[in-house]
């Protein structure tokens, strides 16, 4: 269950690090920082991001799939 977690939950820093070469524990600070001072619309922003990153992997692999046939 804590792989599960952290793979997913942790994802969407590690892409948006990786992406803009940017430290992945300033972005973590940054969503618990803005988390505290926005009583939580940050954290609405990085569900949002999780669920369109999700949802362009389940959009790839269908598109491949056609391919194959």
């Amino acid at each position: 269950m804590q792989k599960f977690i952290e793979q997913y939950a942790f994802g969407v820093c590690t892409r948006l690090g990786e992406k803009f070469r940017i430290p992945i524990s300033s972005i973590r600070l940054f969503f618990i920082y803005a988390s505290f001072i926005a009583f939580g619309s940050p954290l609405l922003i990085y569900l949002a991001l999780a669920f369109i990153m999700n949802f362009r992997k389940h959009l790839r692999r269908r598109n491949n799939a056609l391919w194959y046939y």
